[in-house]
């Protein structure tokens, strides 16, 4: 791609390439050069680029009606919200049109919950490394320091302890009376794929009930098959309170949504909250023809198998690798952990593998591959990841000099 004056706010390093093509687990480029998506537009196109029964819908959809507002009842969202809460075991569903609007939904719906226990400053309980989005409410309760930065004052009211620690929230209810609720992911993607110990969910569950809280989960990131079941909290056989939705609920048409049960489901009253273009014709058909493929190609069941091969293959391959500390995850969600810096990587994957990868918390690659993949694909993800981090390659001051120039 040829550099240009771009007139685009500059929040994003993008990575000099430009898809103008894909087709299930593969892209290509301007120039007509193929790549291996492993990271899925971030978790988002888990049914892979370009999906026929997806396609499809938005074709037809498009065709009859795109937008009416809220004011009006839109029947694509009725139904699903039927099947979200089928699936869930919620009572209500509101939708939006991004995960940070779902989870500015669950902490409204968790301030409400404390004012009508007449508490007047009501906290929520949050994690180390967690991340929630990049409104200012998400922000604040999301716990990385570097992306607050510049942002102050944040939002007062989030009390944030050790991920996977039921000691750390159970000395937070001793000295905390105004806790209203707790919101985790159960595998924290941007905070390294590290993932909840199902005691620890189901300590917390009697937790938040011995003390009135709600459980509010971020499934933004891991819901919808990624970790192997439809949702994470699933592993631990919890009911939450409060799920909050979106990357992979639309496949790449923007969509989000809380859903409730139980007292947190009946909170909102008409006015309260709200959304121009949440929930429209065209996200909802869409989101509903995204559960219907998932289900009848029993995608979550297809996430573990292939998941567990992605890690055996990355095991196999790098358990000789000087720089690699730990290889973990869940599902179609892993990590890679390194000893040192490697954002670096993201580019060469590219360019010398032609493949797509992420780095989180700077020394972690994440893979995230589309739940359709097929066993070969896996296996070549593992073959090109192992190339690119081949010894002599990718040795210290190799990748400290290019880690400068970023």
């Amino acid at each position: 791609m040829h550099a240009v004056t771009s007139h685009l706010m500059e929040v994003y390093a993008r990575e000099p390439v430009s898809f103008v093509r894909g087709c299930g687990a593969r892209l290509w480029d301007e120039q007509g050069v193929e790549y291996l998506d492993a990271i899925a537009g971030v978790a988002v196109t888990s049914l892979g680029h370009a999906h026929p029964d997806i396609t499809d819908a938005i074709v037809q959809q498009a065709g009859r009606l795109l937008h009416t507002s809220n004011v009006f009842r839109i029947d694509w969202q009725e139904q699903l919200g039927e099947r979200l809460c089928l699936l869930t075991g919620m009572q209500k569903a509101f939708f939006c049109n991004s995960g940070a609007e779902a989870n500015e939904t669950a902490l409204k719906l968790a301030r409400l919950h404390g004012h009508r226990r007449q508490i007047s400053v009501p906290k929520v309980v949050v994690m180390e490394n967690g991340f929630h989005g990049r409104t200012i409410a998400t922000l604040s309760a999301t716990g990385n320091p570097s992306g607050q930065r510049g942002f102050e004052p944040l939002l007062p009211g989030f009390l944030r302890v050790t991920y996977n620690d039921i000691e750390a929230v159970r000395k937070v209810a001793e000295c905390e009376p105004d806790v209203v609720a707790v919101l985790l992911e159960p595998v924290q993607g941007e905070g390294g794929v590290r993932a909840l110990s199902p005691h620890y969910l189901r300590e917390l569950r009697a937790l938040c009930d011995q003390r009135g809280w709600l459980l509010m989960l971020d499934e933004i990131q891991t819901g919808l098959g990624r970790t192997g079941t439809w949702f994470g909290y699933q592993h631990a056989g919890v009911a939450p309170d409060v799920v909050t939705l979106a990357k992979a609920l639309g496949n790449g048409v923007p969509i989000g949504a809380c859903l409730a049960r139980g007292t947190a489901a009946e909170l909102f009253s008409p006015g309260q909250h709200g959304s121009t273009f949440g929930g429209n014709p065209l996200a909802c058909r869409v989101a509903c023809k995204v559960l219907e493929v998932i289900a009848r190609d029993h995608l979550p069941e297809r996430a573990a198998e292939l998941g567990a091969r992605l890690r055996s293959g990355l095991e196999r391959a790098l358990c000789d690798h000087p720089h690699v500390i730990a290889i973990r995850g869940q599902g179609l969600m892993v990590g890679i952990e390194l000893d040192q810096p490697c954002k670096a990587l993201v580019g060469r994957a590219l360019e010398e593998q032609r493949l797509l990868i992420t780095v989180t918390r700077d020394s972690i690659i994440r893979l995230l591959p589309p739940l359709i993949c097929d066993d070969r694909q896996i296996d070549d993800i593992v073959d090109r990841v192992d190339r690119l981090l081949t010894p002599g390659v990718d040795s210290p001051a190799t990748l400290a000099t290019e880690e400068a120039r970023l």
